[in-house]
């Protein structure tokens, strides 16, 4: 898919902050080509014949472990799947002993969430296999961000000069951080858009505008990201209640056509119909929710096939 020349700068996927702009073109480019091949009839290549790949999951996840296993499949990698609520995790084993459990067998990648920030880099530190961030508490989702430039590129042809407003729970979101580091390297400005709760205090020195009007961040921008209330990440109340939050930063159609152009919606999921948007506005022609999903396939199998080069 690509040439043996064009290689990733690093061994692991840990964070967006870890890679540069040729990184993420090479990984998107990529992407691009796979995209093609999931539109064929026969959707498989060899690429990874020879690979095999753990998907460790400590933390719930549909979306990210389905499209994950997809990707892998659609490479041909041979792949086993492990979920900590029915493993010896339960039962007081550590990180590093399951994990050296798992490569005991061979496995030569892991694909890891953890509801801890920086579980993967530590694990990178203490094991010998290629690990993959598939989120790490509220830290970061590489593979999330990569994707939302994807489908943005795709929408727009490039990232550059775009305006981005991330709107929501900023604070609780590795979405969020993953995004402003992924689309900044791109060239793209980034607004956050939420109550001053859920705004974090440090956000103002990643060089990111601060805005806490909805209608004031989806005049300004050309996409806006529609980021989940992470209610089980929130151990106290930072707003009075659902309604309250949906009335203020809720995005419904009403909202939508009556701003003075057109502009793309995202979601990273899952929505909260009625809460940080409506079904009407994520069914719409402005919502690109839906291609966000199809494109995630294409961007992990790029970030596997392109670390799989990276191997020994």
């Amino acid at each position: 898919m690509s040439s043996s020349a064009e290689q990733l700068s690093t061994r692991h996927l840990l964070g967006i902050k870890d890679l540069n702009e040729k990184d993420i073109n090479l990984i998107l480019d990529t992407a691009a080509n796979f995209k093609d091949v999931l539109n064929r009839p026969i959707k498989k290549v060899p690429s990874l014949r020879d690979i095999t790949i753990a998907n460790v999951f400590f933390e719930n996840s549909t979306r990210t472990r389905l499209s994950f296993e997809l990707a892998e499949k659609r490479l041909s990698a041979d792949t086993i799947n492990f979920a900590a609520s029915s493993s010896s995790v339960s039962k007081g084993e550590t990180l590093i002993d399951t994990v050296n459990n798992i490569l005991a067998m061979k496995v030569d990648m892991i694909v890891m969430r953890h509801p801890y920030a920086g579980a993967g880099i530590f694990l990178s530190k203490h094991v010998d296999a290629q690990i993959v961030n598939a989120g790490d508490g509220a830290h970061e989702h590489p593979t999330q961000a990569l994707l939302d430039s994807f489908s943005i590129r795709e929408r727009y042809g490039d990232v550059a000069g775009r305006k981005v407003a991330i709107i929501g729970d900023v604070l609780h979101s590795r979405v969020a951080l993953s995004n402003i580091l992924c689309l900044q390297k791109q060239g793209a400005e980034v607004m956050v858009c939420g109550p001053t709760t859920l705004i974090p205090k440090y956000i103002q020195s990643l060089g990111v505008k601060v805005e806490h009007d909805l209608r004031k961040a989806l005049n300004w921008c050309d996409v806006a990201n529609m980021l989940r209330i992470q209610l089980e990440r929130q151990d106290i109340a930072y707003f009075p209640s659902l309604r309250e939050y949906s009335m203020l930063y809720g995005l419904n159609k009403e909202i939508l056509d009556s701003l003075d152009k057109e502009i793309t919606i995202m979601h990273p999921g899952p929505i909260n119909r009625g809460v940080e948007i409506t079904s009407d506005v994520a069914d719409s022609k402005h919502s690109i929710i839906l291609d966000q999903v199809e494109n995630g396939v294409a961007v992990r199998m790029a970030v596997l096939y392109l670390l799989a080069g990276k191997r020994g």
